[in-house]
């Protein structure tokens, strides 16, 4: 009998997932239950579009006639609001009932709004997860607007990008005093900080918003912002209430094991709403990461199709830029553990360092010079002994001859 197939959410680990399950079954019925209106896009791209430097048609993740190729039917606009796990039915919120073999749940993960007294005053007020927030935004502002952002992690960033040279000012405040804290550190962070604010954006770090009073922020250091348009991308939550109301086993994220197997049976979840083994820490962590979620959805895919795929090798990893200054990032940093060593490697323009712990490299921060950064990366997913390699080579100049023999002849197959 031919098995039935439904994802729920259409991100980039549903296409992963899709073509996870079509390796293994090329006849299966696959029902996509997709909350947003479009089909799946390259989240990351909406800043370009935001600039100007892209265009509606090509932010997309896959080809046009992806859906079809692959035989998959999609439920755009509707959201799934109850699964019961016993009777393998999801129910969604126009009030039809589909019935499944096999599941994914990638649900992804949605803007935490901290309770901002009067924020409800706000007129133009807008998040910046979704190809329909870039839309909005687009729509809203002019060259007169002046921009609050609330939060300097990525999302805030990459907004603020993609207004420069749009709008009259743009102002990113943060109660953490370092941009970007939950990748860089002190150091690094005040690299890219340095190089963004040459470009017109400002910042208010260690200070937030208490009150909004229309467009007047009334802040934590008793500052005043003046505004026009507000952009809240303070941080993300793993949506994770269909499995945990179904008795499900949640934390941050959705629990799975390295099959991407959640505690339900025949329910399988990946990509930002999940919470998998982090080989770089040692423990179970959200990664919401554009390479994650489609290797967690492939590898899911794969499994419900009857396959026996693996995904346990997951790190941290971030590849990003901006104005032209490009940073990577991977692994985990232990700055302030004494039994962490921190190593740094720099020059004009750039700098790298790299974290050990334990004999391991588990973690590094790139900014301006990434060249050959999966290298490094391979140091940490390998767990290679670092006196089996000459580190200080590798910081200046990535390259296999940095390794030993044996380590070349283990990793490499001996052909370095």
């Amino acid at each position: 009998m031919m098995k039935r197939y439904v994802v729920i959410g259409n991100g980039v680990a549903a296409a992963g997932c899709i073509e996870g399950i079509r390796a293994v079954d090329g006849k299966g019925s696959i029902t996509v239950i997709s909350e947003e209106s479009h089909p799946v896009y390259c989240r990351p791209l909406i800043s370009y579009y935001l600039e100007g430097k892209t265009e509606l048609g090509k932010i997309g993740y896959r080809e046009n006639g992806f859906y079809e190729k692959n035989g998959v039917k999609v439920i755009y606009g509707k959201k799934a609001v109850k699964i019961d796990a016993d009777a393998h039915t999801v129910l969604t919120d126009e009030g039809k009932t589909i019935k499944y073999d096999s599941m994914c749940v990638a649900t992804g993960s949605s803007p935490f709004l901290p309770k901002f007294e009067g924020i409800e005053s706000v007129p133009k007020r807008f998040s910046f997860m979704t190809l329909d927030d870039a839309l909005a935004l687009d729509e809203a502002v002019t060259r007169e607007s002046k921009v609050l952002i609330v939060g300097a992690g990525l999302i805030g960033l990459k907004c603020a990008e993609g207004l420069n040279g749009r709008v009259a000012s743009i102002t990113v405040c943060d109660l953490a005093d370092r941009i970007l804290s939950s990748i860089f550190d002190v150091e690094t962070a005040a690299v890219m900080q340095k190089h963004i604010e040459k470009n017109g954006i400002s910042f208010m770090l260690s200070d937030t918003v208490e009150r909004f009073d229309g467009g007047r922020a009334y802040m934590k250091s008793g500052a005043i912002v003046d505004f026009d348009i507000l952009v809240t991308a303070v941080g993300v939550r793993a949506n994770t209430s269909l499995v945990s109301e179904a008795g499900g086993t949640v934390g941050r994220g959705i629990s799975v094991e390295d099959d991407m197997k959640t505690s339900l049976p025949d329910i399988y979840a990946a990509g930002d709403c999940t919470e998998g083994m982090d080989i770089s820490l040692g423990k179970k962590r959200v990664l919401a990461l554009l390479p994650n979620a489609y290797m967690q959805g492939k590898c899911a895919g794969e499994n419900m199709a009857g396959g026996s795929a693996r995904y346990s090798n997951a790190i941290p990893m971030n590849s990003i830029g901006f104005f032209g200054l490009h940073a990577m990032t991977a692994g985990s940093y232990f700055p302030d553990d004494q039994e962490c060593a921190v190593y740094k490697y720099g020059g004009d323009g750039y700098i790298k360092k790299f974290f050990v712990k334990n004999g391991v490299l588990c973690g590094y921060i790139l900014i301006g010079d990434v060249d050959k950064a999966g290298i490094y990366t391979s140091l940490i997913r390998e767990r290679t002994p670092v006196d089996s390699v000459d580190l200080k080579l590798l910081m200046e100049h990535p390259t296999f001859s940095a390794f030993s023999q044996s380590t070349r002849r283990k990793n490499f197959g001996g052909v370095i």
